[in-house]
């Protein structure tokens, strides 16, 4: 058909699909437990939203367009989702998954501690103690031990932490930034 028997009204934008937390190109994939479960939950109450779908024929199709559009996304990331186990040995360096205790010895929050725990990229939330592997400051702090020390650049300010404790997370918390 020829484009002057189309009128402008009927052409529509596509829809708006959010991104995805960032995962670096050519990095694994890794997720927690806890991660893995909300990632099939979230496409769960995707699949549910798509087929309870209302409105009009319009509407419920552009719903239908951007929930398949979020669903790729997701679905993408369970494809390549790598989950990690926690061991059953306490953890004796930093590294993916653990519940990490840091004092701030120098710059702009010298003398404060806090406990974030090391997650994948979905599960990330500052504002939960959860920090995603990617973050400087997670990266910075893999493989340290109880007692050592690290300089990471936090924002515009170079800061030393020292690694206090490490353990594995319990199933129930939500790691509270403390």
């Amino acid at each position: 058909m020829s484009r002057g028997f189309v009128k402008e009204d009927d052409q529509e934008e596509a829809p708006f699909i959010p991104p995805r937390a960032p995962l670096p190109d050519g990095v694994t994939n890794y997720v927690t437990p806890r991660g893995m479960r909300l990632l099939l939950e979230e496409r769960t109450q995707l699949e549910q939203e798509r087929a309870n779908a209302q409105g009009s024929d319009d509407e419920r199709r552009r719903a239908k367009a951007e929930i398949d559009g979020r669903l790729a996304l997701l679905n993408e990331r369970i494809v390549t989702a790598r989950p990690s186990e926690p061991s059953a040995e306490p953890p004796m360096d930093v590294r993916f998954g653990v519940m990490v205790t840091v004092a701030y010895r120098s710059g702009p929050q010298q003398g404060t501690e806090r406990t974030f725990t090391i997650v994948g990229v979905d599960e990330a939330s500052v504002a939960e103690g959860r920090f995603a592997f990617t973050a400087p400051i997670a990266r910075a702090l893999m493989g340290k031990r109880v007692g050592e020390r690290v300089n990471v650049m936090l924002g515009a300010a170079q800061q030393e932490l020292e690694v206090r404790a490490i353990s594995w997370p319990d199933a129930s918390s939500s790691s509270p930034v403390r």
